[in-house]
């Protein structure tokens, strides 16, 4: 027995897409800092218990279980959710990663802390900042006549110095500040005098209730062209810019806690006088600062940061503001303060992770009225409106958050994250009710009361790691998925400022990026394409072979929408000398997600079982095309039963999963390790071809997967399936 007999498609198919969909409701500790396209735990819990556990999946899952003994490793751990889950069940974890962001991140996770301790430190931290720094985050509210009420956001255009007659001018791409979804009516900015102007019809704005000029909601900036108001010259962004463009404070999205229970809607104002001076204030109190702890790297070239390099960011601190600089400044100096080792390290994790929020490349989400992270498309996004927020955060009177992207909205969703390691729970739906039941006898973490658990964590190259043979009861992993996310070029963003922070000698933080040869991720800068990734993957995977026991499973999650990155891992499924003994589907991205939204992307994963074949007869592989079609159509009808009507995207990974899997199983016998990757990945691309036309195979899997269902044929032995598809 194992996961290919009593894992359940449906029922962990459905918990992971309800997760996915609001994740830190579900596992709360992903809180600690970001990481880029994480797992859902819910998936590598049903993994493990259907590996280890001896009873139903469905009724295990929300059950207190105890692996105490197994050893468990995964290789690519990036935001550590295989680790965490394992952990979790009791289990002793070794985890490797090139990117010491990602081995800080894990340790943090796992590792036990005084919570009392902790909250104490951070209210002080904030209350410190509050009286150095606070006033430069405080408006009055010309509706009510109230004065000093907290800004939530503050809204900033991009500025052009014209070519021709070196006029300054706005560079809008629209003028919609609010859409009337959150807000009883739609928001406008006046394009002649700045005023905001609240109309009933977004198609037809009227005029401004100021200068009485037509508005618009189409801005003049658009396809890196603007005119010039003055001159009438077309001007060009960003070309090859020397230094960034500077912005203009054109909005203030602010909170009137007297006059909330009055007042529907948000509140937002037109700058005014005394907000400009606060700017002004805030330039010369950072100006008179002695900076000790902003970093001053440059921003070396790559995928993603050779756009920053466009527009004119040539170092990381030029991303920030002068009163956003001062914030983080002083910030990195009470926490450098902390004499308590794990209470600073926490703090200095929260800063880390409060950059993605303190910077001048967020975003304003004008229909969720809300701050984007710079991180929420997974790269580097230089848009011409920018929203900087609270930096203290703002806590209303029942002691909720208002807003995001500020101090108290970090380290209250850090609290969260550890108590849920204290005392983690599931979430079973009951109707239309979410039941959150607690599992009594679970916990995350090294150490709780007397009991102790072996957690290794590692900034290294799994590829070069030593462990000892026949060692490991599994390997969990979800790897890189070639040329997805540039994990380094992203991470150096919170690395740069965290390594001032972090105890000396910490391991990997003697890099000066975290940007390492070994990463596996395609990438054109770095002349890593796919026989890098190929290479890289199947070293890893043979490592892992040899310290795997006999019956152990290599177990590892993965999507793409080519071909040729399904080549790379059946070469490395070969080279390590494994057999998928099955594939299966499970979601693991929310459908929504910013970066995949409108794209022809999978939200789905297939599942590799991959084990030795000397041990374990594979079995049940589909013999003919029409076969194939039908297992594909099964999987598909198994994620419409949790939930998921499949896309076209959704049933080509599926097909790539299982078509990797066949040409595995041919070529297995045969199997050159010595001959050129390039010649390797030509095999496994001429049988995957040769196995059928992959478009055309997920359409007929779609089509009958919203057929009635006949009986299914029994499946052939491998023997009698090998040679039979074409």
């Amino acid at each position: 027995m194992g996961i290919e007999q009593r894992f359940n498609v449906p029922f962990i198919a459905a918990m992971a897409l309800k997760e996915k969909q609001i994740q830190q409701n579900y596992r709360p500790i992903i809180a600690v800092h970001k990481w880029f396209a994480r797992r859902p735990g819910t998936l590598f819990r049903g993994l493990m218990l259907a590996e280890f556990g001896d009873d139903d999946l469905e009724r295990l899952f929300f059950e207190s279980n105890d692996f105490s003994g197994l050893q468990i490793a995964d290789p690519f751990m990036g935001g550590g959710t295989p680790l965490i889950e394992a952990n979790r069940l009791g289990c002793d974890v070794i985890g490797y990663d090139v990117n010491p962001m990602a081995t800080w991140i894990v340790r943090e996770e796992i590792q036990g802390l005084d919570l009392k301790c902790y909250q104490q430190a951070a209210a002080e931290l904030v209350s410190t900042l509050r009286s150095q720094v606070g006033a430069y985050y405080r408006t009055s509210c010309p509706l009510y006549g109230d004065t000093d009420v907290p800004v939530k956001s503050f809204l900033w255009v991009k500025v052009l110095t014209c070519d021709a007659c070196g006029f300054t001018f706005d560079l809008f791409p629209g003028y919609l500040l609010a859409e009337d979804r959150r807000h009883p009516r739609t928001v406008v900015v006046c394009h002649q005098c700045g005023a905001l102007n609240e109309v009933a019809q977004r198609r037809d704005p009227g005029r401004c209730r100021t200068c009485d000029v037509v508005l618009s909601i189409a801005g003049p900036a658009r396809r890196g062209r603007c005119i010039c108001p003055r001159c009438g010259s077309v001007n060009s962004y960003p070309g090859q810019r020397r230094a960034p463009l500077s912005h203009r404070l054109f909005a203030i999205e602010y909170y009137n806690p007297k006059r909330k229970q009055i007042h529907k809607g948000r509140f937002f104002k037109k700058p005014d006088p005394e907000d400009l001076a606060r700017i002004e204030a805030a330039y010369e109190h950072w100006r008179r600062v002695n900076k000790c702890f902003v970093p001053d790297e440059s921003i070396p070239p790559g995928d993603e940061t050779s756009r920053l390099h466009r527009w004119g960011y040539t170092r990381y601190r030029q991303m920030f503001n002068s009163r956003q600089l001062l914030g983080l400044e002083l910030s990195c100096r009470l926490i450098a303060d902390i004499p308590d080792e794990r209470i600073r390290a926490a703090l200095a994790t929260n800063l880390s992770d409060l950059l993605r929020y303190q910077n001048m490349l967020c975003r304003y989400d004008t229909m969720a009225l809300k701050s984007l992270d710079v991180f929420s498309i997974h790269g580097f996004p230089v848009s011409l409106v920018q929203c900087e927020s609270n930096l203290l955060g703002i806590i209303n009177g029942s002691g909720a958050n208002v807003g995001s992207g500020g101090w108290w909205n970090i380290v209250q969703k850090y609290i969260k994250a550890k108590r849920y390691c204290e005392a983690p729970f599931e979430i079973r739906s009951e109707g239309r009710r979410k039941v959150r039941v607690p599992i009594n006898g679970e916990w995350i973490g090294d150490c709780l009361n007397t009991t102790h658990r072996n957690v290794a964590i590692h900034c290294a190259n799994s590829a070069q790691v030593a462990l000892p043979a026949g060692t490991l009861d599994a390997v969990f992993t979800d790897p890189p998925y070639f040329g997805n996310v540039q994990y380094g070029e992203l991470m150096d963003f919170c690395y740069v400022w965290l390594r001032r922070l972090v105890p000396s000698g910490t391991e990997g933080f003697h890099q000066p990026s975290t940007r390492s040869t070994g990463e596996l991720t395609g990438n054109v800068t770095q002349l890593r394409g796919l026989e890098h990734f190929a290479e890289g993957l199947a070293s890893v995977y043979s490592r892992m072979a040899e310290a795997l026991k006999p019956e152990a499973p290599l177990v590892f999650t993965y999507h793409h929408n080519k071909l040729d990155a399904y080549c790379a891992v059946g070469v490395a499924v070969l080279d390590a000398g494994f057999a998928c003994s099955t594939v299966l589907p499970c979601p693991a991205e929310m459908g929504g997600s910013i970066h995949i939204h409108g794209t022809a992307s999978s939200i789905v994963d297939t599942i590799f079982i991959c084990r030795n074949p000397k041990v374990r007869r594979v079995e049940q592989l589909p013999a003919t095309l029409t076969d194939l079609v039908a297992v594909v159509a099964h999987d598909l009808s198994q994620l419409n039963t949790a939930g998921r009507t499949a896309t076209h995207g959704d049933a080509r990974c599926v097909v790539f999963g299982h078509l990797t899997r066949v040409a595995v199983e041919q070529l297995r016998s045969d199997w050159n390790r010595s001959a050129t990757t390039a010649e390797k990945l030509s095999h496994l691309r001429k049988r995957m071809v040769a196995l059928g036309d992959v478009d055309a195979l997920a359409r007929q899997a779609v089509d009958a997967s919203c057929k009635p269902k006949p009986p299914a044929p029994t499946a052939p032995s491998v023997r009698e399936a090998v040679g039979t598809i074409s």
